[in-house]
């Protein structure tokens, strides 16, 4: 049997592109969005160690700053590629979606690209701008940079918040009119769930950056360089850890009045409950919750910020219009443990700092910094799992099915393939870069040459 009638009927019974174009999807999706989070926090990470060197004259802060602008341009280099692959990606694997509301979503997609071009401007005039330009003048080519970064975010986020909260148009006899691209574009939702992806970025940017000192300090290199490269993005990461659970707390209050199915996968409600428990693990079996551990009254506290009132379970939602409830629940769970993780161990950092004793010194907060970064990368990719698998089997919610929005074309699965192709390809390369810059910069190589740069020049006064 050849290859394609294969992976045909291995999706057997839906239309022959949803499978493979769910998979493509996932997988650029969640690749992309790590780098995106460069994008939105990183500059304003290098923007404070830049001016803590400007203001104190501190040769340690600005190398971190210029050592710092150079990952963030190899970053963003493989960013404008994945970021490409993802604009293509839309019509190709989703044309029933962007053939009927390509024009209630036009807008934000434009958006989006001119802040792509204005970051990349400023990017380059940031890089190729040490000693060239008058430094604080150097230094202010960060805001632009990080601006543009923050509003490419928001105009895709607001295009997957119009998914769970359409507006912006009507529908008659089957066509799409009264076109509002402002309103879809600031749609209901919009705004919390901007807000829960960027305090994320900061989670995810700066434990991973503080996780590559914590490592260096565990190697032996506990110097001032160090310390500062992991304290600045672990400072910024502890406020972000500190306030996500509260934004996360009233994303799901909003999810029971918006999108009820969602919140009983997410709860693993089977059955309306009041007061309703919070189920700790579990999974449902043949319409059964087994191993699960409830806690009284918990569900409804964090669901619905009341000690009674009920969730909705899936008996309430036609059968036909169920989440994949494991998938969605377990997702949920695990980003929701993880932020918890991750916020008790910043809190316990910052009040031993406090009470003055040093973590640094210490081999097992070490270890766990270095593990962070990783595990906020997961609950990211956790939550974005529960976000879009909790939405299903819609695309747009209650007005369009994803079996309606994907393609027809069987030969999407080689379309697929080429991307695992180009993305393994990509990350191979992104590390053996990064590790060849770490290499000589340990190795006291400072100024290492940016690609296509300008030639050295004398340092402007």
């Amino acid at each position: 049997m050849a290859l394609t009638e294969f992976l045909v009927l291995a999706s057997s019974g839906e239309p022959p592109g949803l499978l493979p174009a769910r998979q493509q999807m996932a997988v650029s999706l969640g690749w992309h969005i790590i780098l995106a989070c460069f994008g939105v926090a990183f500059p304003t990470i290098i923007y404070v160690v830049h001016r803590r060197g400007l203001v104190r004259e501190d040769p340690v802060a600005l190398g971190l700053a210029r050592r710092w602008a150079k990952v963030a341009a190899v970053l963003f280099a493989i960013g404008a590629v994945s970021g490409t692959v993802l604009s293509f990606e839309m019509g190709l694997l989703w044309p029933g979606l962007m053939g009927r509301f390509g024009d209630v979503l036009g807008l934000p997609f434009a958006f989006e690209g001119l802040s792509f071009f204005v970051e990349a401007i400023f990017l380059g005039i940031y890089l190729y701008g040490w000693d060239r330009m008058p430094p604080r003048r150097h230094l202010a080519m960060l805001i632009p940079m990080g601006v543009s970064g923050v509003v490419g975010t928001f105009c895709v986020v607001s295009v997957n918040a119009w998914m769970n909260h359409p507006a912006g148009f009507a529908i008659r006899d089957g066509e799409v009119v009264d076109v509002n691209p402002w309103r879809a574009m600031f749609n209901s939702g919009v705004w919390l769930q901007f807000l829960h992806m960027w305090v994320a970025a900061f989670m995810v940017v700066g434990l991973v950056v503080s996780g590559v000192y914590a490592a260096g300090i565990l190697r032996g290199r506990n110097d001032t360089h160090h310390r500062l490269g992991f304290t600045v993005p672990f400072a910024f990461a502890s406020v972000a850890a500190l306030a996500q659970p509260f934004i996360g707390h009233f994303l799901g209050m909003r999810i029971h009045d918006t999108q009820p199915a969602k919140l009983a996968a997410f709860e693993l409600a089977e059955t309306t409950e009041s007061p309703a428990p919070l189920r700790l693990g579990g999974i449902l079996v043949d319409g059964e919750v087994r191993w699960a551990l409830d806690i009284p009254r918990l569900g409804s506290i964090i669901a619905r910020n009341s000690w009674d009132a009920p969730v909705p379970g899936l008996d309430t939602i036609p059968e036909d219009e169920h989440p994949p409830v494991n998938i969605t629940h377990l997702a949920f769970q695990s980003m929701v443990v993880i932020g918890t993780l991750l916020a008790a161990a910043v809190v316990l950092y910052w009040f031993l700092r406090w009470r003055r004793r040093d973590l640094l010194g210490n081999r097992w907060f070490l270890r766990f910094a270095v593990i962070a970064g990783p595990l906020a990368i997961l609950a990211v990719e956790f939550g974005w799992v529960a976000t879009e698998v909790g939405r299903q089997p819609w695309t747009v919610w209650q007005t369009l099915r994803t079996s309606d929005a994907a393609s027809m074309s069987s030969g999407l699965w080689w379309s697929y393939i080429g991307v695992l192709v180009v993305y393994l390809g990509m990350t191979v390369g992104a590390v053996v870069v990064l590790r060849s810059m770490a290499r000589r910069w340990r190795a006291g190589d400072e100024d290492l040459p940016s690609p296509y740069g300008p030639p050295q020049r004398e340092p402007v006064p």
